[in-house]
């Protein structure tokens, strides 16, 4: 049964005299003038939720706070509800006013043009055959009107069936037959299309299993989650290699940034807290040409023993926080060397921000003030030459770094040393050596942001899949993590590049593995 125009309720209800009619253009012009006014509010409040997104997302950058993160998600919700509303009003009151009464106004300035690598589909309505004004035939195309709107289809499944036809000789009578296809697992009959899916489903769209299968039943193809799990399983092993040969890249590195996140793993029945640590390879801050890359490992706990066995035989300079666990690794007595340790002023600022955020620590405000100064050096010479960034280092951030010393050591001096801005002076002053390391050498960042942004997938998939089933199943996270995060440091697809490397790698060249690494590979025509 359709639903009644609104427009022709409209023309029914429509007073019959004139008196009545003013009445209601009135009425009518009353109700326009305060839902432009409400729409004028709206925006008003639209622009003001805008620019404080943008506000605390600058603030979060770098930063690991549960409790930043929650502000940018609140503001982002605010901010979509008030957009969803503003727009249902509209259409609302465009479909409760005839046509003729109002002028439409557009909600929003000139959209963007939609994607053009994006295929066109033409409907053509076929225009009229008589002439509208004078009732001839005699017509003739002087153009046309195209008006695009984006579509999106649903998946589409299929089964693909890989015909071998056989073929018997005349003359010996022997059987001939074209070899099977290499498949990219083993075990089960899934593509490489619809493997990559799942792989990205849950490591990059943090979608666990059970929620795919539920799905996929909706489109209906019924995927248990035990062969979900079987794929997955199966695709991180022939991926194997493609892990190894990045770890390898990573370790290959002068300069690394390390971090680590916790993760709920179940055992014995109630949830333990495991770590995923990430290593993170990326010169393009010094205007490096290697290609960058993140390492994953999974460890049941945080012991320094970790880091230390992950990074056995590398020695570079190392950009972490202070976690005590990390001290071996600057051991002087370490083979093949102990690690030159460089401290992040994102840490140190943001012990500072949090207490000058309310207002009541002066001394934070006027800290978080000052390295602020040194982090606007640095937009400066982002992706410059080494050479380059130690000496506008030299020339600019030393007198900041210097003045910064004097003032922190003056000021904690004078304060409490259980107050909460001792405490965050203190922090920085006894690690000055590793904090100041960077005027040195231009190969160093200033923050360790590079290894905290490889580590906020993972806490927002935490929220989803809770915790990992095992330690087997931690140690498949990280390396389709290490996967998944190269592909996006190399602005690569992650699930196109999967789908590409599932079908090619067993009929790739062992030595040549290289050649499917992110930043070497190219699709197929």
């Amino acid at each position: 049964m359709s639903s009644p125009n609104p427009l022709a309720q409209a023309a029914d209800n429509l007073p019959a005299d004139l008196a009545a009619a003013h009445a209601l253009i009135l009425a009518l012009q009353g109700e326009l003038a305060t839902a432009r006014q409400q729409a004028g509010e709206r925006a008003i409040e639209i622009e003001r939720l805008r620019l404080a997104l943008a506000k605390a997302r600058r603030e979060l950058y770098g930063q690991s706070s549960e409790r930043g993160r929650l502000l940018v998600e609140q503001l982002e919700l605010q901010l979509e509800e008030l957009e969803e509303t503003s727009a249902e009003n509209e259409v609302a009151g465009e479909l409760s006013t005839p046509a003729p009464t109002l002028a439409v106004t557009p909600r929003k300035p000139a959209r963007r043009p939609l994607p053009e690598a994006l295929p066109r589909e033409r409907i053509v309505h076929p225009g009229p055959c008589v002439c509208d004004r004078c009732g001839g035939d005699a017509l003739r195309k002087i153009g046309e009107d195209v008006l695009e709107s984006l579509e999106c289809e649903p998946r589409r499944w299929k089964v693909v069936q890989h015909v071998r036809e056989k073929f018997a000789c005349r003359s010996c009578e022997a059987v001939s037959q074209t070899p099977a296809p290499s498949h990219p697992i083993r075990r089960g009959r899934a593509g490489p299309n619809l493997l990559a899916m799942v792989l990205a489903g849950k490591y990059a769209q943090h979608l666990p299993l059970h929620r795919q299968s539920a799905a996929y039943a909706r489109e209906g193809v019924d995927l248990d989650v035990s062969t979900l799990a079987d794929w997955v399983g199966a695709a991180a092993a022939t991926l194997a290699p493609l892990v190894a040969a990045i770890r390898s890249h990573v370790l290959a590195a002068d300069r690394l940034h390390g971090d680590d996140t916790p993760v709920p793993v179940l055992a014995k029945g109630k949830a333990a807290t495991g770590r995923l640590w990430v290593y993170v390879r990326d010169d393009q801050p010094f205007g490096g040409s290697d290609p960058p890359a993140a390492l994953y490992h999974y460890a049941r706990t945080r012991a320094g023993e970790h880091p230390q066995r992950h990074l056995a035989g590398w020695a570079g300079i190392f950009q972490a926080d202070a976690y005590s666990g990390y001290a071996g690794l600057y051991d002087p007595a370490r083979k093949p060397g102990p690690l030159q340790e460089t401290g992040c002023w994102s840490h140190v600022r943001r012990r500072f921000f949090d207490l000058a955020k309310d207002g009541k620590s002066p001394l934070a405000a006027e800290a978080v003030k000052r390295i602020d100064a040194l982090f606007a050096i640095e937009r400066t010479i982002n992706g410059r030459a080494i050479a380059e960034r130690a000496e506008t280092r030299q020339e600019k951030s030393r007198p900041l770094i210097d003045d910064l010393e004097r003032w922190l050591r003056h000021a904690c001096a004078r304060l409490s040393p259980k107050s909460d801005p001792a405490k965050a002076m203190d922090y920085a002053l006894k690690r000055w050596q590793a904090m100041t390391r960077f005027l040195e050498d231009g190969r160093i960042c200033l923050s360790n942001n590079a290894a905290e942004r490889a580590l906020r997938g993972i806490a927002v998939g935490r929220r989803n899949w809770t915790f990992c089933g095992s330690d087997a199943g931690g140690d498949r996270a990280a390396a389709i993590y290490t996967l998944i995060e190269t592909a996006k440091l190399n602005n690569v697809d992650p699930q196109a590049w999967l789908a590409d490397t599932l079908a090619r790698i067993h009929d790739h060249p062992a030595k040549a593995i290289a050649d499917l690494l992110p930043w070497n590979w190219k699709a197929k025509a």
